[in-house]
């Protein structure tokens, strides 16, 4: 038996070797992080560091939807499954781009009223011939893999309530895991697993305890009770408490743990949750279960009692190092909040916490306690506090990557701040956006300089970062703070795509670029690498969007709303792209158009309602540009749209239950103001 063993596992090496050598053979990615450590890293080396730049388009795609593309293509025996926004999959032959099979669930498009960050979705899970992928309006559903036909579908959430699911599924021992988002609005997070073949739910395990103070017959009910309510003060707020599992969900199976990072408060400002004076678990936490039963095992709270939208729902890495001398299992994540991470994932116990990023929040986490060590007057309780990182964070969802042979992680990071300040006067909205805070801060100012300052403020760059000696070994500058996910390979390749469209390949020792490709317009998605018939190849989504679009779109490319695109390489691939058509001239007609509407009330409602979908000061470009928008030309036409929701087969629901006619005209009022202002500084030359 033994000898029978080590014949086994030596031919399967020696197989892989072929493979990555490019030898006859296939090598998958099945898992969006293409294994259970979910280190994003191939052994494939057929397209290395000496012949990237011979790299070429093998084949592509073009799609039907303009959201932003945030999934990472699994590849399973010769079939590429992905997903676009509105959360539509798609199967090709992973070969040529022969398209198989699609489907739509056909989500109901006032429901992206609820999607704080874009309709967008980051892929499926696959299990014994059936794909599972989550829609944006909760929707859990198994389908063929062969033929994209229904198996069997299921609703995760309370669809009365502001839920939504964005993130990719997870299947762990015939059960898929699944999370969900929401809690700018008012929700209450949990994970849930169901029978990968039946779809009827196996266990649940809350983030928040139960607000009526009953057991949920949950998995969570004693770990809540025992070491959770006591952490909300007077009790879970009535918008919910939040701590949604919107992120990764990563598994060891030599541990059987199933480990998980949640979510930022409901609302963000904590002295509208608790006073802000206790921990709220489990907010802004990384948790580990037993997959079979959801029962607790460890939790670390990265931000205990977090003000500051300092998500933990980051990638999670599974790696082993050697840390002062001995072998870890670890756990790894470069956090929203700045600091980079490296836990024991038996017990959770912090080995290091170490800034990889600027921040003004925190000096440092204190090693014996694992407690952040915060700046007086950074919690903006009495006054407005300019905190790094803001809450695009450090690193934000776009995934990391791990080097096991160089023991690096290349992170896709950030340098961002924020003025963060108290709403006194907050009152639960349900239904709309509950963050407890001036949200008059998000407006920028009016003085060009000052815009320009802000915009530099705002940094991004590709970081190779050592975990064991906790410092960065190199770092690559990007124009534009908001870039896409990592993809490693023994290739000595970083692949990675940026704001302005560009996937390019680095080399993973130095960071210097080696290839590039024009992929027509910003890439935020990962991309993964696989091989069939020693033909290795390179899948990237390729569409613009997310929180950094839609909120800051003054501080990123000055692109329009494009269609996405799956864009897939291979050396000497002769595939070429139609360049997209160019986007008519940005420019309306002011000169008859008035309002009698209050300008200045007119902003600070846009500013709570709508920045976060159409930019500071009605900019967007990643949803309509409102500033040249011929809809503000009418006040009928206004008010149609607003309150009516005539377009919410588009995706713009009513605000009916939010907002009276009047504020709509004074939010169209404010619109037409900005728009001027807008157009004499272009005459201006600025």
């Amino acid at each position: 038996m033994r000898v029978a063993l080590w014949l086994g596992l030596a031919v399967a090496t020696l197989c892989l070797a072929a493979f990555a050598q490019g030898g006859s053979g296939n090598v998958d990615w099945p898992l969006t992080g293409r294994t259970d450590t979910d280190q994003r890293f191939s052994p494939l080396t057929q397209i290395n560091d000496a012949n990237v730049s011979g790299l070429g388009l093998a084949w592509h795609h073009e799609f039907d939807t303009d959201r932003g593309q945030e999934a990472t293509p699994v590849e399973v025996d010769g079939v590429l499954y992905t997903t676009t926004s509105w959360s539509k999959v798609y199967a090709f032959d992973a070969r040529n781009g022969a398209l198989l099979w699609t489907y739509d669930p056909g989500v109901d498009r006032s429901r992206g009223f609820f999607a704080c960050c874009d309709v967008v979705n980051r892929g499926i899970a696959l299990w014994n011939g059936k794909v599972y992928a989550a829609a944006l309006d909760g929707r859990l559903t198994a389908l063929d893999a062969k033929t994209g036909k229904v198996v069997w579908t299921t609703v995760t959430v309370d669809q009365a309530k502001p839920y939504t699911i964005t993130g990719a599924p997870r299947v762990i021992h015939g059960k898929v895991l699944i999370g969900n988002g929401g809690a700018e609005y008012g929700v209450r997070g949990y994970l849930s697993a169901y029978d990968a073949e039946t779809g009827k739910l196996v266990w649940r395990f809350y983030v928040v305890p139960n607000r009526t103070g009953k057991p949920d017959g949950a998995a969570s009910d004693a770990v809540l009770e025992k070491t959770a309510r006591g952490t909300w003060g007077a009790g879970i707020p009535e918008a919910g408490g939040g701590g949604t599992v919107w992120g990764s969900i990563t598994y060891d199976p030599d541990l059987n743990l199933v480990y998980f990072g949640t979510g930022n408060g409901s609302p963000w400002n904590a002295i509208h949750r608790s006073g802000s004076k206790t921990d709220n678990l489990f907010l802004s936490s990384i948790i580990a279960l037993n997959p079979d039963t959801g029962r607790y095992v460890w939790h670390y709270q990265t931000t205990p009692d977090d003000t500051w939208d300092y998500d933990a729902t980051q990638s999670l890495t599974l790696a082993d190092l050697t840390i002062d001398g001995r072998p870890r299992k670890v756990v790894m994540q470069a956090n929203k909040n700045g600091f980079f991470y490296v836990l024991d994932r038996a017990t959770g116990q912090l080995i290091s916490a170490t800034g990889f990023v600027p921040m003004s929040w925190a000096t440092g986490v204190d090693p014996k306690t694992g407690r952040p060590i915060e700046v007086p007057g950074a919690r903006y309780e009495k006054k407005v506090a300019v905190v790094a990182p803001s809450p695009t964070g450090g690193h934000n969802w776009q995934p990391a990557a791990f080097d096991p042979s160089q023991g690096l992680v290349f992170i896709p990071a950030m340098e961002t701040g924020f003025g963060f300040g108290d709403d006194p006067k907050f009152k639960y909205r349900p239904a709309g956006w509950n963050l407890a805070m001036d949200t008059l801060l998000f407006a920028l100012p009016d003085e060009k300089a000052q815009r320009a300052a802000i915009k530099a403020s705002e940094k991004g760059e590709l970081m190779a970062w050592d975990p064991v000696k906790k410092e960065v070994r190199w770092s690559t500058p990007h124009e534009y703070y908001w870039n896409g996910g990592v993809l490693a390979t023994a290739g000595n390749l970083v692949f990675q795509g940026d704001a302005q469209g560009d996937f390019a390949a680095y080399d993973s020792r130095t960071g210097k670029r080696l290839w590039r490709f024009d992929g027509g317009e910003g890439i935020l998605a990962a991309a993964s690498t696989y091989a069939i018939d020693g033909q290795q190849y390179v899948a990237v989504m390729v569409g613009y969007g997310g929180s950094g679009p839609l909120f800051q779109h003054w501080a990123l490319p000055d692109r329009p709303r494009l269609p996405g695109r799956l864009l897939v390489f291979k050396l000497g691939g002769t595939d070429s792209v139609p360049a997209f058509p160019k986007p008519p001239p940005r420019t309306i007609d002011l000169a008859s158009i008035s309002s009698n509407g209050d300008i200045t009330h007119g902003k600070a409602v846009f500013h709570a309602n709508c920045a976060v979908c159409h930019s500071s000061n009605a900019s967007g470009r990643y949803l309509p540009d409102l500033q040249t928008s011929t809809m503000i030309t009418s006040d009928a036409a206004f008010r149609a749209v607003v309150l009516d929701g005539d377009l919410a087969s588009n995706g713009m629901a009513s605000f009916a239950k939010l907002l009276t006619a009047a504020d709509v005209e004074a939010v169209r009022a404010y619109i037409i103001d900005e728009s001027r202002k807008n157009q004499a500084a272009m005459k201006a030359g600025g």
